[in-house]
């Protein structure tokens, strides 16, 4: 059987592989400290639940409108302007099947062939392979821990050309935690107003912030950008509703239909119970999200001295998400090397840089337990010691 030949173009999520490998050991007995998953490990607070099972036994169990319930993306627009300063209305929104849909459906009714989509590095695994999907070209710009792993106004415009439709903007970041400030996101923003390209602004971190770090999102800079930018967001991260597979986009009324015409046309509307439990989760108290933020901090800054202390490892501290990103070359070692090796000899599962376009480093979560990390950091010391 041959296989459409933009499948073999596409590189299979390592994350997720090595999180089933951990998985797999973990089934077996093998004790393995898995830092691998970008999934808090709380449950999903009870009033929302409350919220879907009481839809349920109301009977929203049918099909609805492609975009997501009207109620939905009424209080999501009303979120995006009280909480982001964005003037959307329900027209601007449609609910995808999690944050990823949500920017898989913009890259198709987008990027055309030969379109090209600037994408800072280290970057998100998906956007790029999303690109490569619909026959767009991923412009990769490198950036490093001196920055703060930012790209610069100067290398997003050295990077623009006739060709450029859209720039990639993720902060607070996966991998690497960064946050940008106001003023380098105003600085972006000029280079994207000038150069007359769009922005879409995944924000799916933007409640887990540290430190006195500011979220801002892009679009609230005025009237120029606001018309210029995307913005993908979900409840997954901020909820702990992974698996309940509910994200956004919010953007001009025109890519929004061509949006939702796409999704009426693949998986039709979201599920349907579960976005009254997203309706909750966003009209009720946020103290459950402030409730987790906190647990992350503590963890964050326990991981973070003890990974810093490791000989041969270094790693900026982050201001958000979950995330630290450690440079790993002083072990000559690569990053799919050193994690194949760190997962057999001492059953700590991380994931390689490689897969977010940077070799050098590794990314470990530290949304688990704290007696985890504290066993966790003790393997992946020995570890390094053992290689350095």
């Amino acid at each position: 059987m041959k296989l459409a030949a933009r499948v073999s173009q596409v590189t299979p999520s390592i994350t997720l592989a090595i999180a089933a490998k951990a998985k797999a050991m973990k089934a077996e007995g093998i004790d393995v400290c898995s830092f691998s998953a970008g999934e808090p490990d709380f449950d999903t607070p009870a009033h929302i639940k409350a919220a879907a099972a009481k839809a349920l036994d109301e009977g929203k169990t049918k099909y609805g409108a492609a975009g997501g319930e009207p109620k939905l993306r009424e209080v999501i627009a009303h979120k995006l302007k009280t909480d982001n300063g964005l003037d959307y209305k329900a027209e601007n929104v449609i609910v995808t099947n999690g944050g990823k849909h949500s920017l898989y459906n913009l890259i198709v009714v987008l990027i055309d062939p030969s379109d090209e989509v600037i994408i800072p590095a280290p970057y998100w695994l998906s956007y790029p392979e999303m690109v490569t999907l619909v026959g767009g070209k991923s412009i990769i710009v490198e950036t490093d821990a001196s920055t703060g792993y930012k790209i610069s106004p100067e290398q997003l415009k050295k990077a623009i050309t006739p060709k450029t439709k859209l720039f990639i903007l993720n902060s607070p970041s996966n991998p690497t935690g960064m946050v940008y400030t106001p003023e380098e996101i105003k600085a972006l923003a000029k280079v994207i107003v000038d150069a007359d390209i769009l922005v879409v602004s995944d924000e799916i971190y933007e409640k887990i912030l540290y430190d006195g770090a500011e979220h801002i999102s892009i679009g609230s800079l005025g009237k120029e950008i606001f018309s210029r930018t995307l913005i993908s967001n979900g409840f997954a991260k901020g909820y702990s509703m992974t698996g309940w597979r509910l994200g956004y986009l919010a953007g001009p009324v025109e890519i929004i239909k061509a949006a939702s015409t796409i999704q009426g046309h693949s998986t039709s509307n979201v599920c349907t119970f579960a976005q009254y439990g997203a309706i909750t989760a966003l009209e009720s108290s946020q103290n459950c999200v402030e409730e987790m933020r906190q647990a992350f901090a503590k963890r964050r800054q326990v991981m973070f001295e003890r990974l810093n202390a490791i000989p041969g490892l270094s790693c900026p501290k982050p201001d958000g998400a979950f995330y630290l990103f450690p440079d790993i070359s002083k072990t000559d070692l690569k990053s799919l090397e050193f994690c194949n090796a760190l997962l057999e000899a001492h059953q700590v599962a991380v994931i390689p840089g490689v897969a977010f376009g940077a070799d050098n480093n590794i990314r470990l979560s530290y949304a688990t337990d704290m007696a985890t990390i504290e066993k966790g950091m003790d393997r992946l010391d020995k570890f390094v010691r053992s290689r350095i």
